[in-house]
């Protein structure tokens, strides 16, 4: 069987890799954390015209039409270079789950925007009692021909620059619909809350908050199907983006001993060091695996529930391991906010803690071996 990336994959992982390494070098990368929104329009638009943003919208919308394999080819690039850009929010919560869920005025509407880089689209799927997304407690009730929404959602990336967030809200005593939500619509209000990263995500309140019909995904009392659908998908995005931080931070670490000299030799030549290192280059490997058995299965539509938990929980622990072992070994560099091997820490945190920790994941492993 062959393992090895198809023509597409390899092209799309290498004009992202030379698109980021071009446009997000070390004063690049100051300069957009110094702005509020840290998003750069014009790295953006150039995604846009390389054909990355719409690499998974359909060709019949204006997109090339590929799939998740593809996508996550895209993400580990994007994780290598810590990009602060709304590509998982956009693709994957929001084009994707319009692409296969959404009416066709919806697709018309949005997914030829989204390949032209003129709409961004996020979800808002932790709430602040947890972060489970299929536990809701926001509602959503029909009123006069529109549904009004009541409740709050917590850490919503990219909240402000999102043409529309993508809400969950239960719709009956059993029942969860998706709406297409206006983040400057009457009844809607966004309040910073800023990361570890340093970057923005918004607490977003609703009271009242008008959606019309034509803004509902799929059926409104069918939302617990769609979102078992997108959460298997969107954590094995996050595992590719960990991928390429993981992988990043290990290389970097690996130029770093090899040039660093103590006792008249290189740090890297130290038993200690190169054992620690080799640890490393392991744990990357193990999340490689599980990610990419992850998303063939996902994109072959085979049972993959055991495989994604798997895959976060390597993402998760291994991928901490990764990250805590090459900050230790640059010793105090790795905590010099002048040295870029900061940001894959705190990059690697926040997708750790996103969409279940390894823990979590880990949790829900035994409980199927439980079950069986």
């Amino acid at each position: 069987m062959d393992f090895s990336f198809t023509e597409a994959q390899t092209a799309v992982a290498g004009l992202a890799k030379r698109i980021f390494e071009e446009r997000l070098g070390p004063a690049a990368m100051k300069a957009l954390e110094a702005d509020p929104e840290r998003f750069d329009r014009k790295i953006w638009g150039e995604l846009a015209q390389a054909g990355l943003l719409g690499m998974s919208i359909p060709e019949a919308h204006g997109g090339a039409g590929h799939g998740l394999l593809e996508l996550c080819a895209l993400l580990e690039e994007a994780g290598a270079a810590v990009a602060p850009l709304p590509l998982w929010e956009t693709l994957v919560l929001g084009a994707m789950t319009i692409e296969r869920f959404g009416s066709d005025a919806q697709r018309a509407r949005f997914l030829p925007r989204v390949a032209t880089g003129e709409c961004i689209l996020t979800a808002a799927l932790a709430e602040p009692d947890g972060d489970d997304p299929m536990h809701v407690k926001t509602t959503a009730r029909m009123n006069g021909g529109t549904w009004k929404l009541d409740g709050v959602k917590t850490c919503v990336p990219a909240g402000s620059l999102a043409e529309r967030i993508l809400v969950p809200a239960t719709t009956g005593a059993s029942t969860l619909g998706l709406f297409l939500v206006d983040p400057r619509a009457a009844g809607v209000k966004l309040e910073r809350q800023i990361a570890t990263t340093g970057d923005v995500q918004y607490r977003v309140s609703f009271t009242g908050a008008h959606v019309p019909s034509e803004d509902v995904v799929g059926d409104p009392s069918c939302g617990a199907a769609i979102l078992e659908w997108l959460i298997p998908r969107a954590t094995v995005a996050l595992c590719a983006m960990e991928l390429g931080i993981a992988g990043r931070a290990l290389k970097t670490t690996a130029t770093y001993t090899t040039s660093r000299h103590q006792f008249e030799r290189p740090i890297a030549t130290f038993q200690a060091v190169a054992q620690r290192a080799a640890d490393a280059f392991i744990d990357v490997e193990a999340i490689r695996v599980t990610t990419w058995q992850a998303a063939w299965r996902l994109s072959e539509g085979l049972p993959a529930d055991e495989a994604v938990a798997i895959a976060k929980l390597f993402a998760a622990e291994a991928g901490h391991r990764v990250v805590y072992a090459a900050q230790h070994l640059h010793g105090g560099m790795g905590f010099d906010v002048e040295y870029p091997l900061y940001r894959y820490y705190l990059r690697s945190k926040l997708i750790e803690l996103t969409l279940g920790s390894g823990s979590v994941h880990l949790a829900r492993l035994g409980t199927r071996l439980a079950e069986e």
